[in-house]
């Protein structure tokens, strides 16, 4: 397979950036749109036409798919341990290429509607060329550097985007808040990958993935605390996917980035940033499966499962639309970590590692369909809360339909795509781990009854007297919402475990009808339920709400993850730690060194006379050194 032309894939976007960013105050708002969004059309062509290449036309190997690396050193450290830069090719990345370029050529092309008279227009263009660009090239990394690195770069994009809005004070403290949250969690990835490295002198993941490798015959080589050295680095490296996931504890900063604009949320929750930890753990898979029996693959099980009911009993109490789709996106995100942790690797025992990947596809799909949704509505009435919204079905027909279609989609009713993923998902945590299985059914149960709140306060419950009359969107921000929708509907037909497997061979995937009837039947009750409470205006969720009590306040308050933090950070960290320590500090290690300095000033003062710059004075000083000299050698002689 010719691979040379994939490299493009990364770079247009990164011409795109570098063009429009240096030269946003001369090009026209109009034309920015224009060219970013034919920037990305040339990159999802290219990520489209490598699909086919890659899965329709190259040979397979043993009935595998083939990995293809094309790449060169640019750090070297020892003969084995170097950092290469280059382009990984194998059915994950090229997954992740359709799913990037599609989510986000649709973004670009919403922004068009959607940014229409904002004075920062083009620069906006620019931010979503540079996280474009960020996200190829963590997808495409050959090795955990190359990853760190692009890594990284997305972080720097997301806080770009998500303080998009500078003027506005609290879109500035989210994206501080998203990029210093991160940075912890990503503290322990890059702890992890030098342990990695470290022991197994390599960062490749061609070599660290090799189930005959050394880097995982070789696990128990070194030990720490009871396990080894290696398994340690993997829940260090799961830590930095934890946090760009949003899973718990790292979750905090996720509802915050909803500052930004709405285009950016869909981008950032539903194809980029926050699958990135998804990909991390698939990406290095048989290490996670094969090292210490899979220790850190029930870690990464029971984090997704426990993320998931967590975030999906806190959406259920939000009422501004974005966050209940943020906190959608943190238990959607959950289902997919423990498909993973519940995964076998050869043959239909990897039914979990394809579910998570299935899911992840046709999440980006419906999540993406489900922000724009809510971006089209705030468009029109200006507010994300659902008391500012209702009855607007009857004004935004297209939004309507499309965002039910996604409804449905993340329900998971047949036959739109959620139901065949998350099916997948269900059954291998049945087959696997039973009370993750409960977690599993239960949250669907919740998923369908928030998505369906939400839903109904939007296009049904109260007829809502608006100021102005809300009207449909244009047609750039309607045209991906009804491409997305067309996606959610078919997108579940594609056999993906015959493409997406750990041991690359693929396997033939079968819906179990019990399971998916029970699936079936939870989202049901959860969409009768939202029925019942919010397709007219009524005082039942009040009622229910007051009956919950504390319970519904913990919730509504995300549990009070935040004040908890902040009570850390400030009374303890800052007061009790930083405080004495930067008084020691200015009292006694810069009192001494200042001491020092100013001894040596006072010094300096009383000596100075001897450099006045006066020729006498330098006379006067040769002669008596002259003197003293001939003197000590006249006592020294007569002695």
């Amino acid at each position: 397979m010719n691979t040379a032309y994939i490299i493009l894939i990364p770079l247009v976007p990164l011409a795109i950036f570098l063009l429009l960013g240096i030269n946003y105050k001369k090009i026209k708002p109009a034309i920015s749109g224009y060219i970013g969004v034919f920037g990305l059309s040339l990159s999802t062509i290219l990520s489209f036409y490598a699909a086919y290449q890659y899965f329709f036309i190259s040979e397979k190997i043993d009935g595998a798919f083939q990995t293809f690396v094309k790449k060169t050193v640019w750090l070297n450290f020892t003969e084995t341990l170097h950092i290469d830069v280059g382009i990984l090719i194998d059915p994950i990345s090229i997954l992740m290429l359709i799913i990037v370029s599609t989510v986000s050529l649709m973004v670009h092309i919403y922004s068009r509607g959607y940014m229409k008279g904002d004075e920062g227009y083009t620069k906006f263009f620019a931010f979503l060329s540079l996280f474009s660009f960020s996200m190829y090239g963590l997808v495409l990394a050959t090795n955990l550097f190359q990853i760190y690195i692009f890594w990284e770069l997305v972080g720097v994009s997301s806080y770009l985007l998500i303080g998009y809005y500078y003027k506005k004070p609290s879109a500035i403290a989210a994206a501080k808040k998203a990029f210093i949250v991160t940075r912890f969690a990503d503290l322990g990835f890059l702890i992890g990958i030098l342990v990695m490295s470290y022991y197994t002198g390599t960062f490749d993941f061609e070599t660290l993935n090799n189930p005959e490798g050394s880097a995982i015959l070789n696990w128990a080589s070194t030990s720490f605390m009871g396990l080894s050295a290696i398994t340690w680095a993997l829940i260090l490296i799961f830590m930095g996917g934890a946090g760009k996931s949003a899973m718990l504890p790292f979750h905090i900063w996720l509802p915050d980035a909803m500052e930004g604009p709405t285009p950016v949320s869909a981008l950032i929750h539903a194809a980029t940033m926050v699958v990135a930890g998804v990909y991390l753990v698939a990406r290095l898979f048989p290490m996670y499966y094969f090292v210490e029996n899979g220790f850190v693959l029930n870690i990464v099980a029971y984090v997704g499962a426990i993320s998931a009911l967590f975030a999906a009993i806190i959406a259920i109490t939000q009422t501004d639309i974005k966050r209940v789709l943020a906190f959608s996106t943190m238990s959607q995100i959950g289902y997919m970590m423990l498909a993973l942790g519940v995964s076998g690797y050869d043959g239909h025992h990897g039914v979990g590692y394809m579910a998570s990947m299935f899911h992840l596809f046709t999440h980006a799909m419906f999540k993406a369909l489900l922000f724009l949704g809510a971006g089209s509505v705030i468009h029109a009435v200006h507010s994300n809360y659902l008391k500012d919204m209702g009855g607007l079905r009857k004004y935004m027909p297209i939004t309507n339909i499309t965002f039910l279609i996604a409804a449905l989609a993340i329900a998971g009713i047949p036959p739109f795509s959620g139901f065949f993923s998350k099916d997948e998902i269900l059954l291998a945590a049945f087959q696997h781990n039973k009370p993750i299985y409960y977690i599993g059914v239960f949250v669907a149960g919740l998923t369908a009854f928030y998505i369906f709140k939400i839903y109904f306060g939007m296009f049904w419950g109260k007829d809502k007297v608006y100021g102005h009359t809300p009207k449909e969107s244009p047609l750039s921000m309607t045209l991906p919402l009804l491409f997305l929708a067309l996606v959610s509907i078919f997108g579940g037909f594609i056999p993906f475990s015959k493409f997406i497997s750990p041991d690359k061979v693929g396997f033939e995937s079968h819906l179990n009808y019990t399971l998916a009837a029970i699936a079936v039947a939870v989202g049901l009750t959860g969409i009768v339920l939202a029925w019942i409470f919010y397709k007219k205006e009524n005082s039942l969720s009040d009622r229910y709400a007051s009956a919950f009590g504390p319970l519904y306040k913990w919730a509504s308050d995300k549990f009070y993850f935040d004040e908890i933090y902040l009570f850390i950070t400030k009374k303890i960290l800052f007061k009790r730690v930083s405080s004495p320590v930067a008084k020691f500090d200015k009292k006694y290690v810069d009192g001494t060194m200042e001491g020092i300095g100013n001894k040596t000033v006072l010094l300096s003062k009383s000596i100075k006379g001897m450099q006045s710059g006066k020729f006498q004075d330098y006379g006067f000083s040769f002669v008596m050194g002259a003197v003293i000299v001939a003197l000590v050698f006249i006592y020294l002689w007569t002695n």
